[in-house]
């Protein structure tokens, strides 16, 4: 079963995902998540911060892959840093702290968590 942001359940099967490009930021937030795909083993969402926001995510407990569809920035981790811009693509394993800095442009990424993230404790 497949459940998209907007609560629609689908069977088992290819689906596709709309909106997952879409630079999305509620007024005066400084970051926002939009989940639009989960499954037990992965889940997809799309995080947009727009320039000169502030990243205030904690380490998750499941593995990250970013990809970065638009904006400029850099990506802060305990192992290392990088810049990041369109077609970047980033791996961060659980639990590692990390954070976007030094947004210059409005920043929109394609997060991967696997597997779903929150499904660990």
């Amino acid at each position: 079963m497949i459940t998209t942001d907007a609560g629609t359940r689908y069977g088992p099967g290819m689906q596709v995902v709309q909106g997952a490009h879409e630079f999305v930021l509620p007024d005066g937030r400084q970051s926002n998540y939009v989940e639009h795909l989960r499954v037990p083993d992965l889940s997809l969402g799309t995080y947009c911060i727009p320039a000169d926001g502030v990243d205030g995510q904690q380490p998750h407990t499941e593995d990250e892959i970013y990809v970065v569809l638009r904006g400029a920035a850099r990506l802060v981790a305990d192992s290392g840093e990088t810049p990041v811009g369109p077609g970047s693509v980033v791996f961060v394993p659980a639990g590692e702290a990390h954070r976007f800095t030094d947004v210059t442009e409005d920043l929109s990424v394609l997060v991967v968590f696997g597997p779903a993230e929150h499904s660990r404790g």
